[in-house]
């Protein structure tokens, strides 16, 4: 028989070694995921943008990393399902504003690993525009099937025409929709839902998935609008109000930032933020370079060109600017990577980056982008791959981004440089790695 004394001499050994399956646990890095809804890079200070003021996601920048080419897709839905999964599109993307049932999330993955998981924010994947073929769109348990212990959701079960996102806001909550009125607005439902979480949860690691609803169209008041004093303008729709929306975002993540604080957990907390997709086409930024139109649903940097910002105190403790390519396959190896599990993705872990070891970054991104919605989007479907200044496409369109940002002039294949011989043939190898287009 072990004696008492030995045995508690092997549990606090195993608890410096961190062998000790508690220990290990507390450990491990809290995650907060947070994805901004059609918010392009340059709607950010800290990417140059002389439009809206965002002093939180600036300060986050500073202290952590900054990264220039985040490659999203070009849509929500596709970006949802690509980064939720670490797959391609073409792996499983069946219909817009659906995850199919068998798939396997990060939230699995770290609900798995031992972590609180919750999600708040825009849902959109039930299916529910497809109720006369899918079963499914009413269940209201599938986010728990995808890992998540908790939610605060908009579009769950119900669709945005039963009730928006802002203003008095249609919200499903664990199984309940949530009483409403007037003064309710959505994003602020969302974030203290989470608030609520983090103090809950503060003694285990969590993992905690916000998709935000803002800054989505319709572009209306938000409580720090002038307009919102006035209840019957809550919902009237002007791109002048994209403004507030941008800068109420910001103020929404400094209230999640000043909590992980409060709580004495920010530390060894990974805030991740990103967006899902560009701009709006209706939205005009001004930046320090040139002015850029949103291009939302469109193939073009300004599609895809997303900001994302990581900030990990404990470990990011000199914030720099990474100027290789990130695209949304990577989140999912990445968040197994730090919850030590082994998945198989079409993507490449940049935990080693995050923690300040040896990172062999990628030298292309990839998308396949079959919106299987609207015509307005539908037409631009395609396949590419692209190194940070140079883009070839499926149907064989081959520019030069540096020098042509909106992809209005193919480079000629028989007038091309020699070095630009050799970019245009790895690209091609690189396509033909993947799924043959079906016309």
């Amino acid at each position: 028989m072990i004696k008492k004394g030995f045995r508690l001499t092997l549990f606090l050994l195993a608890l410096i070694s961190g062998s000790y399956k508690t220990g290990e646990m507390n450990n491990k890095p809290n995650i907060v995921l947070i994805m901004a809804d059609d918010m392009g890079y340059e709607c950010l200070d800290s990417y140059g943008s002389l439009s809206y003021k965002t002093p939180i996601l600036d300060s986050l920048a500073s202290q952590g990393i900054r990264f220039s080419h985040c490659v999203s897709q070009p849509l929500c839905t596709p970006s949802r399902v690509k980064l939720m999964t670490g797959l391609y599109n073409y792996r499983n993307y069946d219909f817009f504003g659906h995850l199919n049932s068998d798939q396997y999330t990060f939230g699995n993955l770290m609900k798995e690993a031992g972590y609180s998981t919750c999600v708040a924010g825009k849902w959109q994947l039930n299916g529910l525009a497809y109720k006369d073929t899918l079963t499914w769109w009413n269940d209201n348990t599938r986010p728990n099937q995808f890992g998540f212990d908790e939610y605060c959701l908009w579009q769950l079960t119900k669709t945005g025409k039963e009730g928006e996102r802002y203003a008095k806001p249609l919200i499903e909550q664990n199984g309940t929709i949530l009483p409403t009125n007037a003064d309710s607005y959505g994003p602020d439902i969302f974030t203290n839902y989470i608030l609520d979480f983090l103090e809950r949860k503060k003694e285990k690691p969590f993992f905690i998935y916000y998709p935000m609803v803002l800054v989505h169209d319709p572009f209306v008041p938000t409580p720090d609008s002038e307009e919102w004093s006035n209840e019957s303008m809550r919902y009237e729709k002007d791109t002048s109000y994209f403004n507030d929306m941008v800068e109420y975002a910001d103020k929404l993540v400094g209230r999640i930032v000043a909590k992980l604080k409060a709580l004495d957990i920010d530390e060894n907390t990974i805030i991740i933020f990103t967006g899902d997709n560009g701009t709006h086409p209706t939205i005009y930024t001004k930046t320090v370079k040139n002015v850029i139109r949103g291009a939302k649903g469109n193939t073009i940097d300004a599609g895809t060109h997303v900001p994302l910002i990581i900030s990990w105190p404990k470990n990011i403790t000199e914030g720099f600017v990474f100027d290789e390519l990130i695209e949304f396959s990577d989140f999912f190896p990445t968040l197994a990577d730090i919850a030590g599990k082994e998945v198989k993705s079409d993507g490449r872990s940049f935990y080693p980056l995050l923690k300040g070891t040896n990172y062999d970054p990628r030298t292309t991104a990839f998308v396949h982008y079959d919106p299987k919605w609207g015509a307005n989007v539908n037409m631009f479907r395609n396949q590419f791959v692209r190194t940070v200044d140079y883009k070839l496409y499926q149907d064989g369109k081959f520019f030069d981004l540096a020098q042509d940002k909106l992809e209005k002039r193919p480079l000629n294949i028989d007038s091309i440089s020699k070095k630009e011989i050799e970019i245009h043939s790895a690209l091609s190898s690189e396509l033909k790695k993947h799924h043959a287009w079906n016309n």
